[in-house]
């Protein structure tokens, strides 16, 4: 196991070592190779440059998340669930000052974080403001639990509650 995930690693470095993925198409992925076939199904959605690539646990299921950078600058998160291959969510990652941001939330980052830390107690150690493909807006707070677990909570910041948690198993690349 330790010996995959070290050729796992060092193969996402490679892929994150700069380059842009304009010929994504010539990924060849083999059939076991669900990193792979995410990275492929990823930039098929949005061509770019992968920034950052997390592993996380979602109600016991592997999903990856690429933060893809587009040309024009756009920040992407997408999902893969890394049994199938498929893509399963893409977010617009905005900077908390967005004015389509601001408009959509209703519920101020404090008292999201607040709910976010009730839920999972410990130590935020990154937050994301986050347009959904929905339409709507939210923020998701990366908490590091006492144990040293980073978990991920996503708050809807119209309603204020919690509509997502998952759980880091690694993550390669920027924060």
């Amino acid at each position: 196991m330790q010996l995959r995930v070290t050729i796992i690693a060092t193969a996402v470095c490679a892929l994150l070592s700069g380059q842009a993925f304009a010929d994504h198409e010539t990924i060849k992925p083999k059939p076991y190779d669900s990193l792979g076939k995410c990275v492929k199904a990823a930039l098929s959605k949005h061509d770019g440059k992968i920034v950052k690539v997390e592993a996380k646990s979602e109600r016991k299921h592997l999903v990856y998340e690429f933060d893809v950078e587009s040309k024009d600058g756009t920040a992407w998160d997408i999902e893969c669930d890394a049994k199938t291959g498929k893509v399963t969510e893409i977010e617009q990652e905005v900077k908390a000052d967005d004015e389509k941001f601001k408009a959509l939330a209703k519920v101020s980052e404090a008292d999201a974080k607040a709910t976010a830390l009730a839920a999972h107690p410990g130590t935020v150690v990154e937050v994301e403001y986050e347009l959904e493909p929905d339409g709507k807006a939210s923020y998701e707070f990366d908490i590091l639990e006492a144990d040293n677990e980073e978990v991920k909570i996503e708050v809807d910041a119209t309603t204020g509650k919690i509509v997502e948690t998952s759980y880091e198993v690694y993550q390669i690349g920027q924060e």
